[in-house]
């Protein structure tokens, strides 16, 4: 009684609980529904104009309709600030921003918004630590495990330290780090102490580092973002739900506040030597050597000496071509050069930076020059943004700025006239530097000085007269934003380590709100038709497995609440599920309750040791598919994360609801002289009294296990068609306003010309043919600001043929482009390295479970073999079906998250037959093993058809209804649903018979 007293003690608090944490949502939905309607009137009736007035054409009123939204937003977000602390709810118990804290938030997929992980970059903190040095050596060691930890999973000063050591292995590192290591370091420290040193200040790093990243996340404006650092990896995954302006994201969090001015060469200065560079770069071209170019005059006259000069006149004006120089312009009766040495399209930048970078050009360049790029314009225009300024800056014998960021005491958005810029106050160093090199620089004919921010220029100015008092400003033709988050930027601090995004996941409110719909239509569906088929075939005890599956799907969503989860579209994919594997146990505990009423015993009885033989088997399936949905959170990233969270906290909530509270329902309406019902006239006719030979056709199941076998190795050599998350790469979810289906390879090839030669993937999603799935390599291993952007703009203009007459760009970013994902490669090859672990060690993990639970390796052989072959045939309908069916079938994330959850599922059917063979082995002495085998199945065979059938008809479900988020997890579980139960019962099964034949069944044979 006590027992059952705690029980209901602990349904009853969690139940309350639950309800109080999920009234926050409810009451934030209605108030900021109340805002929201608030705001629309106050827009009617302050900006739209009298009918006639509104503008006619279709670009117009599309601009019209974005504006006025705009402005709605921003009234709504005024409305919702100023009523923070208003009283919401019943009876005024709480404020809206407290009850906002407490609600269950939509992720990115569900609402729209922006995912990314960024990689702090050790190699930036390394070089800073050892001052810059310019020694060969050291540098060369350092790109070197820079290049190899895109393709390793080890760390960057483990493999920095040998690569060193490779290189020189009688050379010590620790005269690098003596400088700035405050004494830490000394000539005669060893290759360990520094390598301790250097993991010291990485660690150190990283955690100032996303301190830095937790200050500037908070001036996006997002309730809740969601920030998950892994110091392990040295990777940040931040989730930014409801984020709008990609460009912004990007450049406000891969920036490391790294401000410096340097004087600069100007036009004046290196023009002849950039001429010379020209003609040797235009040799170089035509495999001309540099002696034979110089033997031609500038008029392209052969002199006498020259040899074969001919050849000289091929690819002229290489660099001019592509690069168009300033002009002096006059001031104060002077000619001044501005600071820049031309423009350039940023589509040419690659080909300048290999011109430059030859060595023929670098000899002739003083060595302390460096070529930047200015900042792009502002604006939505693809073709003003992608014309860039070419600056010359003048570096330190170390490579850096005479003065440096670290000087500037404080930086605050500011007004020069009505332009935006950064004002900027020094410190005494600073402002004892900055006077002198503008002293210098106005003595010098108003020479430029440029203010570089994170190696890009954002101005160059002239300087008139020299500025003495540590105040400065920064122009940059930049928005009031702009502005503003860059003054942020410097105010909170330069970041230690460099982060860079090697991952990215852009999904729009449209995508957003269809996976919503689509998610809630199959939660509901999947609801009502396992709770009308627990009634069909259970009879009154079916509300009691119903009853559980209501407190289940309570608890599980008020504990995701209370732990501030974020319900993503794989998180409803959970859930669904959860609805197919919550009824589970309450399936195995009235198979059982039902064998033991068909032996005659009396309700009570039958009920009590229904309970008791169930509860093995019940815990053996939810330890074994809890493990897998541990191993795949460990392994997970980003929204896979929401699926596993969800399915682990399910699992541990079936358990409490399908044995404790559901045993408290019967025990509470039997004692009232009553009991429930479990048979109808279904299930009683269904499987009643089975007996088929399964042993028997063993010999035909390991025949098809062997076709399965070949099919499944022959899939790796058919090919597989890898998500971007596994292959690296740019993805776009386009959709078009009418069917493109029968246009994709002109699209492909069109899309090719924009993309330099590179031939995108291009995939047809739904029935519809209007949605497309873009994925393309272009410029994927460049890095830089602007390369995100130029990608867009060339995929705006490649589709420009397929898109209504007058789509601007602004239209197709917000209208057509639903969703985009980036993916690195150095972040990829974690990807599918953390895949395969996570599969490997589900399958090792579950066969060492199962070798404890029962003993004998026969067991774990069948386990392993069966869940093998539940892998191979997924991965081969995988490979071979992907050409044939109307929906991408891809390896990713969600790939491998159905593989690992139908490994789970498997074993659950796999434990359930081996715990009835285990018992069976011990009463049914004298039996030979086919015949304990086949009771076994076929008496466990109701409740392996029941479990499969809930299941499947709920992904079916997900399938679908759940929308193209979802559909390729949904159809790979639904393979492995099908082939798990097959496996269970003619694959793990037989093994037991064929195995060391001669050793009895279970440990009860002896």
């Amino acid at each position: 009684m006590q027992l059952k007293g705690l029980v209901r003690f602990f349904a009853i608090a969690l139940i309350l609980i639950c309800l109080y944490q999920l009234s926050f949502t409810l009451w934030v939905h209605n108030h900021e529904n109340d805002m929201e309607q608030r705001a629309d009137k106050w827009v009617k009736a302050n900006f739209q104009a009298p009918e006639q007035k509104y503008p006619t054409s279709a670009s117009d009123k599309s601009l019209y309709a974005d504006s006025l939204k705009q402005i709605t937003d921003g009234r709504k977000k005024q409305l919702l600030d100023s009523t923070a602390d208003d009283k919401i709810g019943p009876f005024g118990f709480t404020t809206y921003k407290n009850a906002k804290d407490k609600e269950l938030n939509l992720g990115l997929d569900l609402q729209g918004g922006m995912n990314v992980t960024l990689e702090v970059g050790m190699d930036g903190l390394i070089k800073s630590l050892a001052d810059f040095t310019k020694d060969a050596a050291f540098n060369k060691a350092l790109d070197s495990a820079v290049a190899k930890k895109a393709n390793k999973g080890d760390d960057l000063i483990t493999l920095f330290v040998a690569e060193y050591k490779a290189a020189n292995p009688s050379g010590s590192l620790a005269p690098f780090f003596i400088t700035k290591s405050n004494t830490r370091i000394k000539y005669t420290s060893s290759e360990q102490e520094v390598v301790t040193y250097l993991q010291e200040q990485s660690k150190t790093a990283f955690a100032n580092t996303l301190r830095i990243m937790r200050t500037r996340i908070d001036g996006f404006g997002v309730s809740s973002p969601n920030i998950n650092p892994d110091p392990a990896k040295g990777i940040i995954n931040i989730e930014l739900a409801g984020a709008n302006d990609p460009v912004r994201v990007r450049n406000y969090l891969q920036s490391t506040a790294n401000l410096q001015f340097f004087e600069v060469y100007n036009i004046a200065d290196i023009g002849e030597k950039l001429k010379e560079a020209d003609i040797r770069v235009q040799s170089y071209l035509n495999g001309v050597s540099v002696d034979t170019a110089k033997a031609t005059d500038s008029t392209g006259k052969k002199s006498v000496a020259a040899k074969d000069t001919a050849k000289v006149k091929k690819n002229e004006y290489p660099i001019w071509k592509i690069l168009q120089p300033v002009q002096a312009y006059q001031k104060a009766g002077k000619y001044v050069y501005p600071g820049a040495l031309g423009y350039i399209q940023s589509k040419d930048t690659g080909t300048l930076n290999n011109y430059l970078n030859l060595e023929i050009v670098k000899s002739l360049m003083p060595p302390n020059l460096k070529f930047l790029y200015g900042k792009a314009s502002a604006g939505d225009d693809p073709k003003t943004k992608n014309i860039l300024n070419l600056y010359a800056i003048k570096t330190l014998d170390n490579g850096q700025a005479e003065l440096e960021g670290d000087h500037v005491k404080d930086a605050q958005q500011d007004y020069d006239g009505s332009n935006p810029v950064i004002r900027m106050n020094m410190d005494n160093t600073g402002t004892s530097i900055w006077g002198r090199m503008t002293t210098k620089a106005a003595s010098e004919n108003q020479k430029a000085i440029a203010i570089v921010l994170d190696n890009v220029v954002y101005s160059a100015p002239s300087v008139d007269e020299p500025i003495t008092t540590g105040t400065s400003q920064i122009r940059g033709g930049f928005t009031i934003k702009e502005a503003q988050d860059l003054s942020e930027i410097l105010q909170s601090g330069k970041l230690p380590a460099p982060a860079r995004i090697v991952q990215e996941q852009i999904v729009g409110p449209t995508l957003g709100k269809a996976a919503i719909h689509g998610g809630g239509i199959a939660f509901l569906i999947a609801f009502i038709v396992i709770f009308g088929l627990m009634l069909i075939y259970y009879n009154t005890a079916g509300w009691v497995a119903n009853s559980a599956l209501i407190l289940n799907l309570l608890f599980t969503v008020g504990i995701l609440s209370s732990l501030s989860f974020t319900l993503t579209a794989a998180g409803i994919a959970g859930l669904v599920l959860t609805i197919g594997m919550a009824v589970d146990t309450n399936v195995i505990i009235f198979e059982r309750i039902k064998e033991e009423l068909t032996k005659g015993k009396t309700y009570h009885n039958a009920v009590t040791d229904g309970y008791k033989r169930s509860l093995a088997p019940v815990l053996d399936a939810h330890v074994t598919t809890f493990m897998t949905a541990a191993i795949l959170f460990y392994f997970g990233l980003g929204p896979v994360l929401g699926f596993a969270t969800t399915q682990m906290i399910g699992i541990v909530l079936s358990l409490f609801c399908g044995i404790l509270v559901s045993r408290l329902i019967t025990d509470f309406y039997t004692t009232k002289n009553r009991h429930f019902q479990y048979f109808t006239g279904v299930s009683k006719k269904v499987f009643k009294h089975a007996n088929f030979k399964f042993i028997e056709y063993r010999k035909v199941a390991y025949g098809i296990s062997v076709v399965v076998l070949l099919m499944g190795v022959a899939s790796f050599f058919n090919g597989f068609d890898q998500g971007v998350e596994f292959a690296g790469g740019r993805s776009y979810s386009i959709k078009f306003s009418n069917d493109v289906s029968k246009e994709t390879e002109a699209i492909r090839d069109e899309l090719k010309l924009v993309f330099a030669g590179e031939a995108p993937i291009i995939k047809t999603v739904g029935t519809a043919g209007n949605q497309l799935d873009i994925t393309t390599a272009y410029m994927i291993k460049q890095t830089g600001k602007n390369v995100d952007s130029t990608v867009e703009a060339s995929l705006y203009t490649g589709l420009q043929k397929h898109l209504p007459a007058g789509t601007s760009y602004h239209d197709f970013d917000t209208k057509f482009k639903m969703g985009s994902q980036t993916v690195q490669p150095s972040i990829s090859e974690d990807l599918k390295t953390g895949a395969e672990w996570a599969t490997i060690i589900s399958l090792l993990a579950i066969c060492f479970y199962i070798f404890i639970r029962f003993r004998d390796w026969r067991y774990s052989m069948g386990t392993i073999v069966s869940l093998l072959h539940d892998v191979l045939v997924t991965l081969a309908v995988f490979s071979f079906a992907r050409k044939f069916v109307p929906f991408p079938m891809e390896i990713d994330q969600h790939f491998i998250a159905a593989v690992l959850t139908v490994i789970g599922f498997s074993m659950n059917d796999t434990v359930i037959v081996f715990d009835r063979i285990r018992e069976y082995s011990g009463t049914m002495r004298g039996s030979d093993k086919g015949t304990i085998i086949n009771k076994a199945i076929n008496d466990t065979l109701s409740r392996t058809i029941m479990t499969s059938m809930t299941v499947f008809l709920t992904l079916l479900i997900l399938f679908i209804f759940g929308g193209e988020v979802t559909r390729g997890f949904s159809f790979a579980m639904l393979i492995g649903v099908i082939t798990g139960t097959y496996s269970s019962i003619f694959v793990a099964a037989p093994i037991l018979v064929d195995f060391n034949k001669d050793k009895p069944l279970g440990k009860q044979d002896k």
